[in-house]
């Protein structure tokens, strides 16, 4: 499908332009000999060009402009040369805005130097010029817009292809939400109370008060634990929502309960800490200060926040520990330092850990400032909405502009020297004319209703001026080339306009418009088509020409509205899906909530309703024997949250999916009735990246979920470092939003894809080895 869509414009362009140069079928002075070689040369090299356009367009552009040269050169009267203007258009689709303005000025100043020298100067060389120039700015505008749609729709399926990927992975998004906050809940409260409890059963022979206060601080932390953890619980069963409200005070609270449990914490914080950054800085702060107090008992430590360019930076620091920890080997769950690291990375920010020179240790946070990503979206959409204005409509408004001067030239080539000196100020009138009716034309999408009453009253503008410059017929009629303009307004205001049904006014009006102005310019002299005007002119003309531009401008109306509503509908179709898979992800993550807040409930509430009974009791041991329980509760659904299962049910969170993965696939389609085949496996697959066959997997996940019912075919070939895929049987994935989304992923993986309408997908993936295990670096003990 790629290979005829490259293929088949470029051999039929190939196809007439050898018929009109070959002798006997052509023009009678079609080239002979030598010459007829040349151009059949020069016609090959701009038809392989344009063959390769849409893969390297600036080099099918520059082999193009060398054909038509030489196609020039060798029949000045035969060769027509359009391919340059294909192969901008290709460059204004495929690369930025600054790119095809370089390229269009390269092209219209080699095409001017080329005409200047073959044909010298004369006459006709100025309005070529000109209409040479409209015309690829005609084309480049109209490039530059299908490459605006194209990014829409690509970033329509980039946002569709989000929402399946948040649906997939609902569930593993929500355990690994409570693996965080459980952690914290674990880390900032249960540990504090085993170091103190163990302390204070160490120390109760030479400072009995201890024990008192070990209990009452147990009791009071312990109550804390059941409300975090009912809190916690609460969190399941609502989205993950960020907290925008102001969290200085919840950061200087925190580092005010650390230095109440003994060593000395300074903290210099600012006082509007607020949006999901604030959230990580206290996450973070509360896991890095608690490792200080399991792993450096009595250190002082140091908590700095800092406003700093683009963003904010956080220092937590502790000074080497005074005595070697006694008993914390067993208190850690053995994720501090990835939890901060995924706190931060959540934020969009980046951390490191590691000791200091002085035997101390260092957390280190760069996170984006809460208000800095609002004020660079905001930004980023004015400079969107200017930048999808500052091309296209420019070179089509010029392009309007050029195109009906340049027919103005072009009439009065055969006009002779005196004739054109005697009427040059009546043709620059017309000409300034011409320019003033196209200037609205540059704002036909930000107010098409107010551009096409411009373009109305601009056109008034002509009976006036001949009126008043009292200009001659044959340079009146010249202002008929203004019509242009009138269509593209239409369209506009069809395209564009608020209502498509309330915009059918547009061209009625239009037509009425142009007969009225073409009627009041031919009449203001009194004389048309050589004869005196009457009454039965003023009549019976404006009647005869709306009757006659009315179609022209309806099917220009029936156009833009067309193309607005198709848009519309492609639109309408991207939001349904959005929301579609958006919802879908919200009911797996409730279900999920629900699931995880039983779990939680019966695995360590318990536990710490325990807790705070026996320190209310007085009993020290059986304190430190059920914190130790609580925490080790805590630590085991960790742990299976984070990858040997999920909430104590023994479900493991689902590993990224494989090519090996297929073979199930298939036969889970097959179960549900559809007759799903797959051949290559598990050969083609062997020692292939984890990426590549995460990247396998969804491609013919993505091909087999179009929607089709019918049987289907997967094969796997490997050859010449190249994963080979086809699929067959997939009509729906061949087309629309499901073959947007797998260009998307194919190009991702670096790779090539085919459509083919029958239902086939030829998909090509580079096969790289596997890269030998790294060496496994011991954790930090403040891991």
């Amino acid at each position: 499908m790629e290979t005829i869509r490259n293929w088949l414009l470029p051999l039929l362009l190939a196809a007439g332009q050898g018929i009109l140069l070959w002798p006997g079928t052509g023009p009678d002075d079609a080239p002979t000999g030598p010459a007829l070689v040349g151009a059949l040369c020069a016609l090959a090299l701009e038809t392989a060009a344009l063959g390769w356009r849409r893969t390297a367009p600036l080099r099918a552009l520059a082999c193009t402009l060398v054909a038509v040269i030489l196609g020039g050169l060798a029949a000045p009267d035969g060769y027509l040369g359009i391919g340059p203007l294909i192969a901008l258009y290709s460059v204004a689709v495929r690369c930025p805005v600054p790119v095809t303005v370089r390229a269009t000025a390269a092209v219209v100043g080699v095409e001017w130097v080329a005409a200047a020298v073959q044909e010298g100067p004369r006459a006709a060389l100025l309005s070529d010029m000109a209409v040479s120039l409209g015309a690829y700015l005609l084309c480049a505008g109209l490039g530059e817009a299908r490459r605006r749609l194209l990014a829409g729709r690509m970033s329509s399926v980039r946002r569709l292809a989000g929402a399946l990927d948040a649906r997939r992975l609902a569930g593993d998004h929500e355990r690994r939400r409570l693996a965080r906050e459980l952690h914290d809940v674990s880390a900032h409260h249960l540990t504090s109370v085993v170091v103190t409890v163990d302390a204070a059963r160490r120390l109760q022979d030479d400072r009995p008060e201890l024990a008192a206060e070990a209990l009452s601080f147990a009791e009071r932390t312990g109550a804390e634990t059941l409300t975090a953890l009912q809190r916690l619980v609460g969190l399941l069963r609502d989205a993950d929502r960020p907290d925008h409200r102001p969290m200085s005070g919840r950061i200087e609270e925190l580092v005010a309960g650390f230095g109440r449990l003994g060593p000395p914490v300074t903290a210099r914080i600012p006082d509007d800490l607020a949006g999901p950054a604030a959230e990580a800085v206290h996450g973070i702060v509360r896991e890095a200060l608690t490792n200080a107090l399991r792993y450096a008992p009595g250190a002082a430590a140091r908590v700095l926040v800092r406003r700093a360019p683009g963003g904010l930076e956080l220092t937590v620091e502790n000074a080497p520990p005074r005595t070697a920890p006694q008993g914390a080997a067993g208190l850690g769950a053995g994720r501090g330092v990835s939890g901060m690291r995924e706190r931060a990375a959540s934020a969009g920010g980046e951390l490191t850990a590691g000791p200091t020179p002085e035997g101390g240790w260092r957390v280190h946070a760069t996170l984006p400032d809460g208000d800095l990503p609002r004020r660079q979206d905001e930004d980023g959409w004015r400079r969107d909405v200017l930048r999808e204005q500052r091309f296209t409509d420019p070179a089509l408004t010029l392009a309007a502009m050029i195109l009906p001067v340049s027919c103005v030239l072009a009439l009065t080539e055969d006009w002779t020297a005196a004739a054109r000196r005697a009427a040059l100020p009546s043709l620059l009138v017309v000409c300034g004319l011409l320019v003033l009716h196209a200037a609205p034309l540059l704002w036909r999408r930000r107010a098409p209703w107010a551009v096409f009453l411009a373009v109305l009253a601009t056109a008034g503008l002509g009976p006036v001026a001949v009126v008043a410059a009292r200009l001659p017929s044959q340079v009146t009629e010249f202002l008929v080339a203004g019509t242009l303009v009138e269509v593209l307004a239409v369209y506009a205001v069809a395209a564009y306009g608020r209502g498509a049904a309330r915009t059918w006014p547009a061209p009625a009006a239009a037509a009425l418009g142009t007969a009225c102005v073409v009627t009041a310019s031919a009449c203001a002299d009194g004389v048309v088509a050589g004869e005196p005007t009457g009454p039965a002119d003023v009549v019976l003309l404006p009647f005869f020409l709306s009757v006659l531009v009315a179609p022209v401008f309806f099917a220009v109306w029936g156009a833009g509205v067309f193309v607005r509503r198709r848009r519309m509908r492609v639109l309408a179709f991207d939001d349904f899906a959005f929301a579609s898979s958006m919802w879908q992800a919200e009911r797996a993550a409730q279900a999920e909530r629900q699931r995880l807040a039983g779990a939680l409930r019966e695995a360590v509430l318990a536990h710490t309703g325990a807790l705070v009974g026996a320190a209310r009791r007085g009993d020290l041991e059986q304190v430190a024997g059920t914190a130790r329980a609580a925490l080790a509760a805590m630590r085991e659904m960790l742990h299976s949250l984070g990858g040997s299962g999920d909430g104590g049910s023994g479900r493991p969170l689902a590993p990224s999916p494989s090519a090996a993965d297929l073979d199930a696939l298939c036969h889970a389609l097959r179960s549900a009735g559809r007759d799903v085949r797959m051949r290559g496996l598990p050969e083609a697959a062997r020692e292939l990246p984890p990426s590549v066959q995460v990247s396998v997997y969804r491609i013919v996940e993505a091909a087999l979920g179009a929607g089709d019912a019918g049987p289907a075919r997967v094969t796997l070939r490997r050859r010449r470092g190249l994963l080979r895929i086809t699929v067959t049987g997939v009509r729906l994935a061949v087309a629309g939003p499901v073959a947007e989304r797998l260009r998307v992923q194919v190009d991702a993986a670096d790779g090539r894809i085919v459509y083919e309408p029958a239902g086939t997908l030829r998909v090509s993936l580079p096969a790289g080895v596997v890269p030998a295990p790294a060496q496994e670096v011991s954790p930090s003990p403040y891991a």
